[in-house]
């Protein structure tokens, strides 16, 4: 099944802010009908890095059988990772980087690899507030969802 996944985050006073994610998971069925699933959810302090993350992470996991994934994001943090080979890099120095530094967000990483493996995934970088509707729409949903109720802790901030 080929599948479309727009992802974004957002955090109000990046770096610890109140943040949220937006995914919007599309795909067209046998009879040409397509389907839509939205997600969101907002926490009390994050970063927009992590919430960039978690919404990749949440759209792949969605999904219940292997799927050919084009996912769009604004995030050059997480398009570039893997389009540039960054995490393959991580994951043989023992997910450290540069100066021996230890990889940020890694509980997020390894979380986004695992839900990624059962697919075929291609990043696919987007000029963010551009117009791509998909994008604007996860953009929305982020936004709203960081600064609506209903947020919960980022349990791996601190370890990040």
């Amino acid at each position: 099944m080929d599948v479309i996944l727009y992802t974004d985050g957002s955090a109000r006073g990046n770096p610890n802010g109140p943040g949220g994610y937006g995914a919007v998971l599309q795909f067209i069925d046998a009879n040409g009908q397509l389907h839509e699933r939205e997600y969101s959810q907002g926490y009390i302090k994050t970063t927009n890095n992590r919430m960039e993350l978690m919404a990749a992470i949440v759209g792949l996991e969605a999904l219940i059988k292997p799927c050919n994934v084009k996912l769009y994001s604004d995030s050059q943090y997480l398009c570039n990772a893997f389009n540039q080979h960054w995490i393959e890099g991580w994951i043989k120095k023992g997910w450290k980087r540069g100066k021996n530094e230890p990889v940020k967000n890694r509980d997020l990483w390894e979380r986004l690899l695992a839900a990624k493996a059962p697919h075929n995934v291609e990043f696919l970088w987007v000029k963010g507030h551009a117009g791509n509707p998909g994008n604007e729409r996860c953009d929305m949903l982020a936004t709203a969802a960081a600064d609506g109720d209903g947020k919960i802790t980022d349990e791996g901030l601190d370890q990040a």
